[in-house]
């Protein structure tokens, strides 16, 4: 036992590389002043990777409507922001419960059935919770999105600018806070007990871990981490759309964790930051055929394989150990 809880404490030290790459993000927004709308996007999307990481790479629970609690949270804090007080951290506060209190009811869907069945009833939902915003347009705008929404300044003296700096920092501050978050979890024994369910979860029961709230638990915690994503990407755009509810924004996250890796939280963030620069420069150059170079992109990183196509050098170790 004691063995086991010094490999956790090991797992959860901070290495000398960490402090270094978090405060060179946090300076970006200062450094790179003409992209700070970009670096505000990709801040948004890697907690909502990191969110999704949290049940597929952790606990092995396979959703393609992740976008549902995004959306919910969105909707929720724009709503909330446009109706009762335009506070940002309360505001954000709210889409993280929401996120929360609707994963925790959506939770009940995935306790049963294959992978598959989960898939298809993740997606379901999602397409339910699509057309609830489009028909109730008297609440949501419907089609044409939830507008007038007005953010008061951050911690009562920061406007959020034109530029995007403020917000850049904002999502970028929310990230590390939620990140840290999920870091402690899963290297403590409560993420143990989540990769043993991932691995096998007819052996996890047989050891007594209750694998039924497990997985409701971490499936509520990422909801509310989608929730916040949801949350900021409303507050820092003054805006909510049902795109935020659409089967791409569901399908994108988890090319996000494909291109980064699964079961890591730095894959998610790593993911985001390479899916949007990636979006970025090529929907730049070709904008009517950027989703062919990113299945390209896809394509030869699955083939290929993730180390051998960031460390090149090692095809040729490879080939030598082989002759």
């Amino acid at each position: 036992m004691n063995t086991a809880l010094t490999h956790l404490g090991a797992q959860a030290r901070w290495r000398p590389w960490e402090p270094v790459l978090w405060l060179a993000a946090l300076a970006t927004p200062w450094l790179f002043k003409e992209h700070a709308l970009i670096i505000n996007e990709v801040a948004i999307v890697a907690l909502f990777a990191v969110s999704l990481d949290l049940i597929l790479g952790y606990t092995g629970i396979v959703s393609l409507g992740h976008a549902a609690f995004l959306g919910f949270g969105a909707y929720s804090a724009a709503l909330f922001a446009k109706h009762v007080m335009p506070d940002p951290l309360v505001g954000l506060l709210v889409g993280t419960v929401a996120g929360a209190l609707l994963g925790a009811l959506f939770s009940l869907t995935i306790m049963r059935g294959t992978d598959l069945t989960r898939i298809m009833v993740t997606l379901g939902l999602t397409l339910i919770l699509f057309e609830l915003a489009n028909k109730l347009d008297w609440l949501t705008g419907g089609a044409d999105g939830l507008q007038g929404v007005t953010i008061g300044p951050l911690l009562g003296r920061f406007e959020f600018d034109l530029y995007g700096q403020v917000a850049a920092w904002y999502s970028l501050v929310v990230l590390l806070l939620l990140f840290l978050l999920a870091r402690r979890l899963v290297h403590s024994p409560f993420g143990a007990t989540l990769k043993a369910v991932r691995d096998n979860r007819l052996r996890a029961m047989a050891i007594g871990i209750p694998v039924l709230s497990r997985l409701s638990v971490v499936y509520t915690l990422a909801a509310g981490m989608a929730g916040a994503a949801g949350a900021l990407l409303a507050q820092t755009t003054g805006f909510a759309s049902l795109d935020v509810f659409s089967i791409e924004r569901s399908a994108d996250v988890v090319m996000m964790l494909v291109i980064g890796g699964v079961g890591w939280l730095y894959g998610g963030v790593a993911g985001a930051v390479v899916f949007k620069l990636l979006h970025d420069v090529v929907a730049g150059i070709t904008p009517q055929y950027w989703n062919f170079w990113v299945g390209l992109f896809l394509v030869v990183l699955v083939l290929v394989g993730r180390e051998r196509l960031l460390k090149p050098w090692s095809w040729f170790s490879s080939r030598k150990g082989a002759a």
